[in-house]
């Protein structure tokens, strides 16, 4: 299996991709990734090289985005001057599930964003879904909080707040990363406009 970046290209894909999880999701019984993720902010994080794809063949088995940039009111102003990356939308294809792809990709991010200089990898995750969040600490992150209000519609409670950490450092994930040499970090990030 390969890792490459996404392409602008690439959106539809990604997007039927995601609704494929959100009908697993529900099956689940998880309400999460219930409302259609919006093709131009996922345009822009592809365009800003922070979306990657792991391909076998001609099939997307799993996506990740991993950027430099935090969501707006989950991580303290002291956590945010450690250099840092951050997890979202971590997907993985119903075909490929319970082979540790997920597994693999995030040690992938582990070892990108040592590279990068970062000393951890972060991610929020949905903050009723309990099965994802013990999946986290399956694959060695360390529950920090839980923010539950300051959600980004009229700042209403936060869906996504569960919030864990791992150290970052070499790891073997065995893919075929195709992925440029990531860029090192600044030391406080400015999402571009």
């Amino acid at each position: 299996m390969r890792i490459i970046p996404a392409q602008p290209g690439d959106v539809s894909k990604l997007l039927a991709f995601r609704e494929e999880a959100a009908a697993w999701l529900v099956q689940l019984g998880s309400d999460q990734w219930q409302r259609p993720y919006p093709a131009d902010r996922l345009l822009a994080t592809i365009e800003e090289g922070t979306v990657f794809m792991v391909v076998e063949g001609d099939t997307t088995a799993a996506t990740i985005t991993l950027t430099p940039y935090a969501e707006e009111g989950l991580w303290t102003e002291r956590e945010l001057q450690e250099p840092s990356m951050f997890i979202n939308k971590l997907t993985v294809a119903r075909t490929h599930a319970g082979q540790n792809v997920g597994g693999r990709l995030l040690d992938w991010a582990r070892e990108r964003a040592y590279r990068a200089g970062a000393k951890w990898l972060r991610l929020d995750a949905w903050t009723t879904n309990e099965a994802l969040q013990r999946y986290y600490l399956q694959q060695g992150f360390e529950y920090v909080r839980t923010v539950r209000e300051g959600g980004a519609v009229n700042g209403g409670p936060r869906v996504s707040g569960w919030l864990a950490q791992r150290l970052t450092g070499p790891a073997e994930h065995g893919f075929d990363d195709q992925t440029p040499t990531p860029e090192t970090l600044a030391t406080n990030p400015v999402r571009p406009s």
